[in-house]
């Protein structure tokens, strides 16, 4: 399973790397693309994941937990952040608590380690971790720099909850969608891990040393790596003796403990202003450490769970 993973690893470094290169020898500015992101890339690319995969109650089920799970820990963590840090750099650090880079990142490897309907389920875990990025988690990290209702004002303007709710009613109404439509928005699937990745790069090539903070990234990295796989394991665990959930689900929850910082903390807080440096510097660690990290990390959560 390590071996199965390191080819995919490395291909999401490489695209880190490119768009290093991007900005440093071609002055690409990375504003745009977040706005992209956040606006189109994003929301297309969920929407036609929830219509081709017709969510049962068991799959919203999965959306809703983790949606719940997400934004309790960044409530929790952005309360603690408030009495170390200055309120941009508290509210990155709650926002980056919450999440991990779950699609850009996770998602390819998903794809190497499930089967096709353990990748549908990681696909609702995932969704519930965007959706806490576009509403709890955005509107935690705007209240960093504007007030409460400016920052509610930016999250009604954001697609991704129209694009959710569109999804829901077209397979709510049986609908079927064109051939030709779906087959078009596959291609933001691509679009949507290229560039996330990308832009982690291109915002590390305007970075400068002075822009390190060591607390800081101290405090993302212990969040992403010590307190998400642990949570991961203990809800495992919890669902085997409640539920007993099967293999395939206990590993998409396992993968999604271990997979390191999102980008989105650098796409959100480059649409927001506030601290997207920082929190590439942190991200960009996190990422450059997964080949060593995350598989041996997901072997021993998968012992640990009874996995083999």
């Amino acid at each position: 399973m390590s071996h199965d993973l390191y080819q995919p690893l490395w291909t999401l470094l490489a695209f880190v790397a490119l768009g290093w290169l991007c900005a440093r020898r071609l002055a690409v500015d990375p504003r745009p693309i977040a706005t992209l992101l956040i606006y189109v890339i994003a929301p297309l690319t969920f929407f036609r994941g929830l219509v081709q995969g017709h969510p049962g109650l068991d799959d919203l089920a999965l959306t809703a937990a983790l949606f719940l799970l997400a934004s309790t820990l960044a409530l929790l963590v952005g309360q603690l952040a408030k009495r170390v840090f200055a309120p941009p750099e508290a509210a990155v650090l709650a926002f980056s608590a919450g999440t991990g880079n779950t699609g850009y990142f996770g998602l390819p490897l998903a794809m190497v380690l499930l089967p096709p309907e353990g990748v549908a389920q990681y696909l609702f875990c995932l969704l519930g971790i965007t959706l806490y990025e576009f509403t709890v988690g955005y509107f935690l990290s705007a209240r960093g720099r504007f007030s409460m209702r400016a920052s509610l004002a930016r999250i009604v303007r954001l697609p991704l909850i129209y694009a959710f709710a569109a999804a829901l009613a077209v397979n709510a109404l049986g609908l079927t969608l064109p051939g030709a439509l779906m087959d078009g928005l596959d291609d933001f699937t691509y679009c949507y891990t290229v560039l996330g990745m990308m832009i982690i790069g291109m915002t590390l090539g305007r970075v400068t040393l002075r822009e390190v903070d060591v607390r800081f990234i101290t405090a993302c990295v212990l969040a992403r790596f010590a307190l998400w796989p642990l949570i991961s394991l203990l809800a495992v665990w919890a669902l085997q003796a409640t539920l007993a959930i099967d293999a395939t689900l206990a590993t998409a929850l396992l993968l999604i403990g271990v997979v390191p910082m999102a980008a989105n903390v650098v796409v959100i807080a480059m649409e927001l202003d506030t601290q997207p440096a920082k929190g590439a510097i942190a991200v960009m660690l996190t990422t450059l450490a997964a080949p060593l990290v995350v598989p041996p990390y997901l072997g021993a959560l998968q012992a640990l769970a009874g996995l083999g």
